[in-house]
């Protein structure tokens, strides 16, 4: 009996420090996993087949080799020619080894369709896509061939948009200008989400039109109001093996009048779309002779101001006529009650100043007078600073003009009644100090630019942004002086002013005008203190 015991227990123990033993070596011997998965979904068939002709299935399946997901499809999907309605795609919000697209559309017939899916499908684990691919049927007894690429580049902007439409329209008897603002193409791709290279394939010979579309909407058509575009002069004939170039901007508007209304007790906004320099505003409602207004334009915002003095009529009829356009609005304003804008000055800059930079103060009323005998400039030994001072009736505000030494300290003193504005308001006491830097903590950069340059010529310094730091307008070749920079890095932009008009102008489809050319330095550019830097830009074609 005891042999019998002592042998259960030493069984026991035996299988204990046994179990331990393997669970030390499982310890001492864990797996790491092997290494990470960076395979993408493979897809072993499809039904109907890829490649299909005669095609009549309302259903497709897509079948991988392990489970996956559907990551931003609404965006990376595309399907070409467009449908009128969006297909249901499957698994949404889930996983499976298969994706199954039920279309809803009735499908042209004799009509090559290309499904791509962009990098939409993922595997579940690691995330991995199988990019880009694509999915191909023809309604009739062939699939058309042949290709088409290209870029899409920002007109203005260094860096381009994401998520481009690339709309190719067929060159029939029913197309023309119009075409694009009502209709979706006949083939359409998307650049992507980093690289703005685009491809349009299966498509069939022929003579078609180029666009590109920053379709906001999502609605293959050209909203002139929510969209860029980018549109090709010439007409592409199919076969090509032209590398073809987009140059993507954003139109002025055309004309528009939006209904006006009373913000504050002495302020009427009249907002609008397009150029405001041929709009008239007049009211029909016969005015008191006491009552007074003046019209002024907000400054970076497409309103105009109709300042005009408190009176008690409880509503004002005005025509709003843009003469070039050939058209007239007219609309009533009813009065409510509202508190009177009263003048507010902003000065700027507030406490540093560079050289080179110049001191303003902007007025949210409309400024009629100054008074340069209330306004007083110290340095910080106390001695008075000369200064000139400018009323800029267009921008509303006062610039004043006056030498700057380095390392010096401003006091700025406006004394009440030194800004009067339309209303008749003064202002209070405003005090501003200003300093300036040493010129040893600035550098200086001296850009030359050569190459394929046609003058004039705008050149620009902008942050990595592409925010404008500081400008320059050239009219023939010479070295171009930026001094007192802040230290920091900056790109640098050239605008071939076309027109001669000092700034940079935009495109427009109808009218076939492309935007001003515009290049940059492939380089950012980094200006250090107490450097003398010097730079040469050459401009290829």
């Amino acid at each position: 009996m005891f042999t019998q015991l002592a042998k259960r227990i030493l069984s026991i123990v035996f299988l204990g420090l046994t179990l331990m033993a393997l669970w030390q070596c499982a310890r001492r011997g864990t797996p790491s996993g092997g290494p990470k998965d960076v395979a993408p979904p493979v897809l072993l068939r499809t039904n109907p087949e890829n490649l299909s002709t005669n095609f009549d299935s309302d259903k497709i399946r897509l079948y991988f080799d392990e489970y996956i997901k559907l990551q931003d499809v609404q965006n990376q999907m595309i399907v070409s020619p467009p449908l009128k309605n969006i297909p249901i795609i499957k698994p949404l919000g889930g996983t499976s080894k298969f994706i199954e697209i039920t279309l809803k559309d009735t499908l042209k017939a004799n009509t090559t369709y290309t499904i791509n899916f962009g990098q939409s499908i993922v595997d579940n684990n690691e995330g991995n896509p199988n990019s880009f691919l694509t999915y191909v049927f023809s309604t009739g007894d062939y699939i058309d061939s042949l290709s088409m690429s290209g870029v899409v580049k920002d007109a203005y902007n260094r860096n381009p948009d994401e998520f481009v439409s690339v709309m190719l329209y067929e060159i029939d008897s029913v197309y023309n200008d119009s075409t694009i603002y009502k209709f979706p193409p006949n083939y359409l791709a998307n650049t992507g989400d980093s690289l703005p290279f685009f491809q349009l394939n299966n498509l069939k010979a022929g003579k078609y039109k180029l666009f590109g579309v920053k379709d906001q909407g999502k609605n293959y058509v050209f909203d002139q109001r929510a969209d860029k575009i980018a549109f090709l002069q010439d007409t592409v004939t199919l076969p090509t093996d032209t590398l073809l170039l987009l140059n993507l901007f954003k139109e002025i508007p055309d004309y528009a009048a939006s209904v006006p209304s009373y913000v504050a007790k002495n302020r009427i906004i009249f907002g609008y779309s397009g150029n405001s320099d041929s709009i008239r505003i007049q009211p029909l409602t016969q005015l008191p002779d006491s009552v007074s207004t003046l019209i002024k334009k907000e400054r970076d915002k497409d309103t105009l101001n109709y300042w005009i003095t408190p009176t008690d009529i409880d509503s004002i009829v005005f025509t709003v006529s843009n003469e070039p356009f050939k058209v007239i609005d007219t609309f009533t304003v009813k009065t409510r009650k509202l508190a009177l804008d009263s003048l507010k000055l902003t000065p700027s800059p507030t406490s540093k100043i560079s050289f080179g930079e110049q001191f303003q103060m902007a007025s949210n009323t409309p400024l009629v007078k100054i008074d340069t005998s209330l306004i007083e400039i110290m340095d910080k030994d106390s001695i008075i600073v000369d200064f000139a001072a400018q009323l800029d009736t267009i921008e509303n505000k006062v610039e004043l003009d006056f030498e700057l030494s380095e390392e010096q300290g401003y006091n700025l003193t406006f004394l009440p009644g030194a800004f009067k504005d339309f209303f008749g308001m003064q202002n209070d006491t405003i005090g501003v100090r200003l300093s300036t830097p040493k010129l040893t903590d600035l550098g200086n950069m001296n850009l030359t630019v050569t190459g394929d340059v046609r003058y004039p010529i705008v050149v620009q310094l902008t942050d990595e942004k592409g925010e404008v730091q500081r400008e320059q307008i050239s009219f023939e070749p010479e070295p171009l002086p930026f001094k007192y920079l802040d230290p920091g890095k900056y790109g640098i932009r050239v605008i071939f002013d076309e027109n001669g008009n000092g700034k940079w102008d935009t495109g427009n489809y109808l009218k076939k005008n492309q935007p001003e050319r515009i290049s940059y330095f492939p380089d950012i550019i980094e200006v250090r203190a107490n450097w003398e830097m010097e730079q040469t830009f050459v401009i290829s074609n």
